[in-house]
């Protein structure tokens, strides 16, 4: 079943995250463009050179993550981004860091090749969270970026669709490659 999730419903499963789940999650992430609250400061500052640590919510995010490592359970996500990335996705990549510090399992994906593995267009434009393959949370965007609505849902076929999609996509991406801030290529496989 699908059913509306609130911004603020929403904001409190990222805030505690760690309890949310027993075994995995997984996040897809799809748009070019992120505008979230919080992040008005720290992207500019990065695109002009100075990047400045993350701050005190992402540090909670951070040990949220490293608090469900440590116990354990799985934090995986997939960025499908441009090629080059957006100047969002820079960022993105240089933060990604503090991610896979506390035990997160990034990968990435250029859209051409979520194209050419059939990721894309099938996947669509929706976001999402996936909790030990038995529910997720469904995001949804506008072009510019802007989440404009959130969906939970445990309906078995969206799920089995959702976890189908993240196995292509944990398959197919690759890690980054923090010295020179690019996807690591794999044995045979290209970005």
């Amino acid at each position: 079943m699908r059913r509306p999730l609130s911004d603020t419903g929403f904001a409190d499963i990222i805030r505690t995250f760690a309890s949310r789940f027993q075994r995995s999650a997984f996040r897809l992430e799809l748009q070019a463009n992120y505008v979230e609250a919080g992040e008005e400061d720290p992207v500019p500052q990065f695109l002009a050179g100075t990047p400045q640590h993350p701050s005190a919510e992402l540090r909670d995010w951070f040990a949220q993550v490293a608090e469900a490592t440590a116990a354990g359970k799985t934090v995986q996500r997939v960025r499908v981004q441009q090629d080059p990335p957006t100047p969002y996705q820079a960022w993105e990549r240089w933060l990604g860091q503090w991610n896979t510090a506390a035990g997160e399992d990034i990968r990435y994906l250029t859209r051409r090749r979520a194209q050419r593995i059939g990721l894309l267009p099938a996947a669509g434009a929706t976001d999402y969270w996936l909790f030990d393959d038995q529910w997720a949370i469904l995001m949804h965007f506008d072009a510019a970026g802007h989440r404009t609505g959130n969906e939970i849902t445990d309906d078995p076929e969206q799920i089995e669709q959702t976890r189908k999609w993240r196995h292509l996509a944990v398959r197919h991406g690759v890690p980054l490659d923090y010295d020179n801030a690019t996807p690591r290529e794999q044995p045979g496989e290209t970005a």
